[in-house]
């Protein structure tokens, strides 16, 4: 458990020091592929179509 916390803190480290030093045009080209990679897997699955069921399930979560 200790080595994966340490794995974990050690990733995100490297992965900080990276974003720190992209340019603000690399941070915008990411985002625009991201964005891209949003509408195109939102063409592919579609609308999801609730059941009476599922309606009930969630107007009792939203309750709570």
């Amino acid at each position: 458990m200790l080595l994966r916390l340490a794995y974990f803190a050690v990733t995100n480290t490297f992965t900080l020091l990276g974003l720190l030093t992209r340019s603000e045009r690399d941070k915008d080209i990411e985002i625009l592929a991201l964005r891209h990679q949003l509408l195109v897997l939102q063409r592919q699955v579609g609308k999801p179509v609730f059941t009476d069921t599922d309606r009930a399930v969630l107007a009792g979560l939203l309750h709570l």
